[in-house]
């Protein structure tokens, strides 16, 4: 039987790639573009889904998360093309640790916390597949202001109405 840790690089490596093909069309002159009041500018959802890429690498380096002292940097992007490199460094640096990890330290616990106040205790393997699950979400949501923007949209599991090939 394959290892998990080689099936979770495997799930984020094809993960990626659609990732990465909606990274590319982002337009560099509708960064500050935002749908609605409450949405966040384009920039920073792209570069959140980028970033977002880091995570399972991060989580299996360390025990936590602590926004009271997250040490954490995420690259300046100003081009569709800066936030793909951004996004296959971080991707390259996920899917390395992946490949190296040992299937029992995925049972490890791994905490979410701001300080004293806990939000999550989970499994590592737990929490990176909620981080996988994060990319797939802003990834949509993504999706959805280049779709407002009438920019075409790459298939993701299938063709798109803009894409008919798989």
């Amino acid at each position: 039987m394959e290892k998990l840790s080689k099936l979770l690089a495997k799930e984020l490596e094809l993960e990626g790639n659609t990732t990465r093909k909606m990274l590319s069309i982002v337009p560099n002159d509708k960064f500050d573009y935002k749908p609605h009041e409450k949405s966040m500018a384009m920039k920073n959802l792209a570069t959140h889904l980028a970033d977002i890429a880091s995570w399972p690498e991060m989580i299996l380096t360390t025990t936590e998360l602590d926004f009271e002292n997250n040490t954490h940097q995420i690259d300046e992007v100003n081009t569709a093309l800066d936030l793909v490199k951004f996004f296959d460094k971080c991707l390259e640096k996920s899917l390395s640790a992946l490949r190296q990890a040992d299937d029992e330290c995925l049972t490890e616990v791994w905490t979410l916390r701001s300080g004293a106040q806990i939000y999550s205790e989970d499994s590592k393997y737990e929490t990176i597949r909620m981080s996988m699950a994060q990319q797939i979400h802003h990834r949509a949501q993504l999706g959805v202001y280049l779709r407002l923007l009438n920019i075409p949209i790459p298939g993701s599991y299938g063709p798109s109405a803009d894409e008919m090939t798989m």
